[in-house]
């Protein structure tokens, strides 16, 4: 496997240990937004290589799931949870080059959830049903990169402005002006027991929350056209928040904490996915001309090491492991998962975790075209 890019090794090894995302320990089946960050991973590898291989993979995990009439299994627009809306940017690309009528009707399904999903007062998509009033700063990735597509394929690009709203909105009330960083979440209403009651934010910076946000950030301005209204706002935001997180990236390691901001403290740990997700942002956003080259392509050398040097570790068959993943983190629900420091580094800390290999594989793909060119 010498002569492999990393890219290629880390899909190989996804492939040959999970050849069905969705077989994975713990997810049972069920509808999983996770399946979409492996897979737009493996998406943008096939667009690169042309490998017929890589879109073999997407299809029959989304045809698991993908009915002949366009239902999804698993899949409930009552439920009103943005995170399920995440592996609908597989469908466009499955339509095109199939031209199968239930990839098209698939889409369609996840659009009529966003036309009818809940929003805040000032228009912003709430996180889930069962979180009402809630923006998260995840819930833009899982919602935003789909919703511009689905306008700019299939309604000639109309009604780009709710999208470019839903990351103004978010980042007025998620971004602290001290630091520039995003708090994971706010609330309306000021009343779930992890909001501040006088500002309604959970009150830590978690790595990944901000992760999901700049990746959203890219993905969104990548499908969007030079000319939309505000889209020098979105520009504005992806810059601000990345100069933000390059103030915490570690001099030794090159890559950053779960909890961003709180380095030296007891617990805090490097955290694979949300690296992962920072490096991808900065080489996507170099590759798109978001961020000057000269500028930034030192801390994204040095966040790329770091990543292959601070979580990657091969198995004897030379598999990739991509370890020190955070398994999860959320905010109040069942669990009554409060924002404290002490919650998020108490969190299962994983071995390929699909979101952090996802992302992973995406930076990967992104910094492996941006150094080669």
């Amino acid at each position: 496997m010498a002569e492999m890019s990393w890219s290629a090794r880390t899909a190989l090894s996804i492939m040959e240990r999970l050849p069905h995302l969705y077989e994975d320990k713990g997810y049972n089946g069920k509808w999983s937004y996770d399946y979409g960050v492996v897979l737009r991973g493996f998406e943008n590898l096939w667009k690169r290589t042309g490998d017929e291989k890589y879109f073999q993979f997407i299809k029959e995990n989304m045809d698991h799931f993908i009915q002949e009439d366009g239902s999804i299994r698993e899949y409930e627009v009552s439920e009103f949870n943005i995170d399920h809306i995440n592996n609908g940017k597989l469908l466009f690309q499955l339509f095109k080059d199939t031209g199968e009528e239930k990839y098209r009707k698939a889409a369609d399904l996840l659009k009529s959830q966003l036309e009818k999903h809940p929003r805040t007062s000032e228009g912003v998509f709430w996180h889930k049903q069962i979180y009402p009033y809630q923006i998260w700063a995840d819930g833009l990735y899982m919602g935003a990169p789909f919703y511009a597509q689905y306008q700019m394929e299939y309604e000639d690009g109309k009604g780009l402005d709710d999208i470019l709203h839903q990351f103004k909105i978010s980042y007025q009330h998620l971004v602290d002006e001290k630091t520039g960083l995003l708090y994971h979440a706010w609330d309306e209403k000021k009343m779930q027991p992890w909001a501040n009651k006088e500002t309604g934010l959970s009150e830590n910076f978690w790595g990944r929350a901000m992760g999901w946000y700049v990746v959203a950030l890219v993905d969104t301005l990548e499908i969007i056209p030079e000319d939309t209204p505000d889209r020098p706002l979105l520009e504005k935001i992806l810059a601000e928040t990345l100069k933000a997180l390059l103030k915490y990236q570690d001099e030794k390691s090159g890559v950053w904490y779960q909890v961003v901001d709180k380095q030296g403290e007891k617990g805090n740990y490097l955290e694979a996915s949300a690296s992962s997700m920072y490096v991808c942002a900065m080489a996507k956003g170099i590759r798109l001309g978001l961020l000057n080259k000269e500028e930034w392509i030192m801390p994204l050398k040095q966040g790329y090491q770091g990543l292959l040097e601070e979580f990657v570790l091969l198995t004897k068959e030379g598999w990739v492991n991509l370890n020190k993943n955070c398994q999860v983190a959320g905010l109040g629900g069942a669990d009554k998962r409060d924002g404290t420091y002490a919650y998020y580094i108490s969190e299962p800390i994983i071995c390929n975790d699909q979101k952090g290999l996802g992302a992973f594989l995406q930076a990967l793909v992104e910094v492996e075209e941006v150094i080669n060119e």
